[in-house]
């Protein structure tokens, strides 16, 4: 079972890779946007996402990041794609890249999801590349 002080050390490595991937504009809002309702949700998705699983060996953050562009755009969830999309970005991913993930997405979750995905991610890209 974990300590506590074991847990803080796997939240605070999680703040940090969230704040490397997704940047640390859209952590401060989420954090700021936090009450005690949302608290628990915040603290696990730092310490559990980002710092139990993002800290893994066994991937690299750009390998993470095309595989949650996937998973994201088969879920149909555009808002977290979003955010997920200027990750792989600050991950090392290219335009390209995500273009062929969502393009592979179609063949496999549908066209109408990874036409939302690419609309949403059209814009962040073109927001980075300019």
């Amino acid at each position: 079972m974990p300590t506590d002080a074991t847990r803080r050390e796997t939240y605070d490595a999680g703040m940090k890779v969230r704040e490397e991937v997704v940047g640390e504009e859209y952590v401060a809002r989420a954090v700021a946007a936090t009450n005690d309702f949302n608290r628990p949700m915040q603290e696990l998705v730092t310490e559990y996402c980002w710092g139990a699983v993002w800290t893994r060996p066994g991937l690299g953050r750009r390998e993470r990041s095309m595989i949650n562009l996937a998973m994201l755009t088969a879920l149909g969830k555009p808002t977290e794609l979003g955010a997920h999309v200027r990750g792989a970005l600050n991950n090392g991913v290219t335009p390209e890249e995500i273009q062929e993930v969502l393009l592979q997405t179609a063949v496999y979750v549908g066209v109408p999801a990874a036409l939302e995905s690419f609309r949403v991610a059209n814009d962040i890209v073109a927001e980075h590349t300019k």
